[in-house]
C-alpha cells in the first residue's frame, strides 16, 4: 500500500510518535496506539455528501496534511501505508461486522501483519469496541487491553469471531476469515457505506477517538465518554456539534456541514 505523497516522517508527526522505526511487535503496538489516539474515526464526508476516496493519495492528504480522520478504509489504508514503509509484510482482510442482530456484507476492513514471526490482527478503524493493540492471531482466551477485554474465537470453517466485552456479556464485533484482499476488493463496500441510504454512516454522524483511559463517541446528537470504565452520557445541541468536535475530536469547525 503505497502513496507518491506519504512521507513516514509526517505520519509519524502526525501521530505524534517519537519511537523507533523499526519492523517489529513494539513499534507497530506503539504507532497503532498513537494512530487510534489521534486519528478520530469519522464519517464527516459522508454525512456533507462530499464522498470517500480511497485513492492513497486523497487519504494521505486529508489525514496527515489536513489533519482529519477517516472511516474503516481510510484509516486503515494509511496504517498499512506506514507498514508498507516500515517493511512490515501484511495483507487485508475483508469482515462482517457483527453489531446489529442482522448479516450484514463484509463492509469493514482490517489487516493482518506479520510480527516476529507471527500474524497479528491489527485495526485502527473499527469503532467503538475496536482493539486497543495488535492481537494476536494464534491467541487463545481473554486479552486485557488497556481497560477493555477482547477475545478472538476461532470457528470450524476457518473463521475468526472478535468479541469484546460489554457491560459484562461478550458482544460480537465482527468476523473474518483469512482469504487476502486487495486494496481494490474494498471499492464497492467502500461506495455501499458512504451511499446506501440505509447505511448507518449515511444516517448518523459518527466520529470516535481513544483516549489513554477509554474512548470519546459522538453519535448523532449523544456524546458518551468512556474514562476508566465509567461512562458518562449527554446530548448534544446541534448548534454545539462544531465545538464538541473540535475539543473532543480535534476536527476543525469548517470540515462539518451542518445542513
Amino acid at each position: 500500500m503505497k502513496a507518491d505523497n506519504f512521507d513516514l516522517k509526517r505520519y509519524f508527526e502526525r501521530i505524534d510518535y517519537q519511537g523507533e522505526a523499526l519492523p517489529d511487535h513494539v513499534t507497530v503496538a506503539q504507532i497503532m496506539h498513537q494512530q487510534l489516539c489521534t486519528v478520530p474515526f469519522e464519517n464527516l464526508d459522508v454525512i456533507s455528501g462530499k464522498g470517500v476516496s480511497l485513492k492513497p493519495e486523497d487519504i494521505v492528504d486529508k489525514i496527515v496534511f489536513r489533519r482529519r480522520g477517516g472511516y474503516c478504509f481510510e484509516v486503515n489504508g494509511l496504517f498499512a501505508m506506514a507498514l508498507e514503509a516500515l517493511g512490515v509484510p501484511f495483507r487485508f482482510i475483508g469482515c462482517r461486522p457483527m453489531t446489529i442482530p442482522v448479516r450484514r456484507p463484509r463492509t469493514h476492513m482490517a489487516i493482518l501483519a506479520m510480527l516476529d514471526g507471527e500474524e497479528w490482527l491489527c485495526d485502527v478503524g473499527f469503532g467503538s469496541y475496536g482493539i486497543r493493540a495488535p492481537m494476536r492471531l494464534a491467541q487463545r482466551g481473554e486479552v486485557r487491553q488497556d481497560h477493555d477485554v477482547f477475545e478472538l474465537l476461532p470457528l470450524d470453517n476457518s473463521e475468526f469471531i472478535l468479541r469484546a466485552s460489554v457491560d459484562g456479556d461478550w458482544a460480537n464485533q465482527y468476523s473474518f476469515d483469512l482469504s487476502h484482499h486487495e486494496w481494490i476488493d474494498f471499492m464497492p463496500a467502500n461506495w455501499l457505506t458512504s451511499t446506501y441510504p440505509e447505511s448507518l454512516f449515511v444516517q448518523k454522524l459518527v466520529v470516535m477517538k481513544q483516549t489513554p483511559d477509554g474512548r470519546a463517541i459522538l453519535f448523532g446528537d449523544r456524546l458518551k465518554i468512556v474514562d476508566k470504565g465509567q461512562i458518562t452520557v449527554r446530548e448534544v445541541a446541534k448548534k454545539e456539534i462544531p465545538k464538541v468536535l473540535s475539543e473532543a475530536f480535534g476536527l476543525k469547525d469548517a470540515d462539518y456541514d451542518q445542513h
